[in-house]
């Protein structure tokens, strides 16, 4: 199989896992530049991870070498740096979300498939052992017809210990935005599509104050909903509820429960690869653990980016698809828009869920 070259778009902090894994763990992925705002950061990172050539991304889109590009820069910039490379003939994987709107989104999808390229994005955390394993109990009837969901997410903010939190509180962040994809993507990938959503959201401190260093005692004003709570309808009928939060102060309740009519899947947290995973049937109501049925249980994060390019090459299905990520973005989207209008939101957009195979080595996909 052919060794698809990367060219990376961003050097922050989530960068190090994907250097690590593009070219230590997947096989079929090689980063030969990497680009950043700052010289010196992408300087630093192509030292630490023997990346050959630090360039600019203009730099990249002439490169003939470089066959895909990875943009894990901040979401405002994620439709422009996306349409950029694929009008320059790039394969593209973003980090979450695919971009800001989901007329962006579906713009970038059909641009790809137009150009004849693969544009993917994160996150990929629903690739991992858990929760593929989570989809073959549903898919196995374990838990019977699938009627409902919950999902989770609630914290304080990140004022009191992130070193720059004010991205958080501005368009393109808030809980729905920054964590909502990861709750998103496994819901949709357990269950199937969303064809409804309802949505109501709050902004319940208008400004945050900064206690982490080395900003502290600033003063953040708050742009986004802080608060988002939702229903959404699958297209097989079971009917799914989700809130993120900015404004809780501490929480027990469990990150992605799964209820069918024989039984109740605990699904371990979205945001990682592994965890355990938890069944309880009608022939026995407790829970119990059950043994993860795929690999890469650790952070895999860049297994997305890696099987992407290995089904433009067999012409398999993409798992962590462009039309995956443009319906998490519709749903995200749709919140605020059932809010507003005060009525339910009918999807338009459908992906095509897929599933991770089971005899997989080590840094195959």
């Amino acid at each position: 199989m052919k060794i698809s070259k990367v060219g990376v778009v961003g050097c922050g902090n989530i960068s190090g896992i994907y250097f690590e894994n593009l070219t230590k763990v997947f096989g079929n992925t090689e980063v030969t530049a990497c680009a950043d705002l700052s010289e010196d950061r992408a300087k630093g990172a192509a030292e630490k991870y023997g990346i050959p050539k630090v360039l600019t991304f203009e730099e990249m889109l002439s490169d003939d070498q470089i066959d895909v590009i990875l943009n894990i820069t901040t979401p405002k910039t994620h439709y422009s740096i996306c349409k950029e490379a694929l009008l320059a003939g790039k394969n593209v994987y973003v980090e979450k979300p695919l971009c800001l709107t989901f007329t962006e989104g579906r713009e970038l999808v059909e641009l790809a498939a137009k150009k004849n390229l693969k544009i993917g994005g994160a996150p990929d955390t629903f690739m991992g052992a858990a929760i593929q394993t989570c989809c073959k109990l549903i898919d196995d009837g374990f838990i019977g017809k699938p009627v409902g969901a919950t999902a989770f997410m609630m914290c304080r903010g990140h004022e009191g210990w992130h070193p720059d939190p004010e991205f958080y509180y501005e368009t393109g962040g808030g809980p729905m935005f920054d964590m909502g994809p990861y709750y998103l993507t496994a819901l949709v990938n357990l269950l199937g599509n969303v064809t409804e959503v309802c949505g109501m959201n709050s902004i319940s401190f208008p400004t945050r104050t900064i206690t982490s260093a080395p900003k502290f005692g600033k003063v953040i004003d708050v742009e986004v909903d802080t608060h988002v709570a939702g229903l959404l309808r699958f297209e097989n009928g079971a009917i799914g509820t989700i809130i993120t939060s900015f404004d809780v102060c501490a929480s027990t309740l469990p990150r992605i429960e799964i209820y069918g009519t024989k039984g109740s899947l605990i699904v371990p947290d979205p945001n990682g690869f592994g965890g355990e995973v938890k069944l309880s049937t009608t022939a026995d109501n407790s829970f119990k653990s059950v043994p993860l049925t795929h690999i890469y249980a650790n952070n895999s994060r860049g297994i997305g980016l890696a099987q992407m390019m290995s089904a433009a090459q067999t012409g398999g299905d993409v798992l962590a698809s462009g039309e995956l990520t443009c319906h998490v973005l519709e749903i995200m989207e749709a919140m605020k828009t059932s809010d507003t209008a005060k009525s339910y939101y009918k999807m338009t957009g459908k992906f095509k869920p897929a599933r991770m195979s089971s005899d997989l080595i080590n840094g195959s996909v």
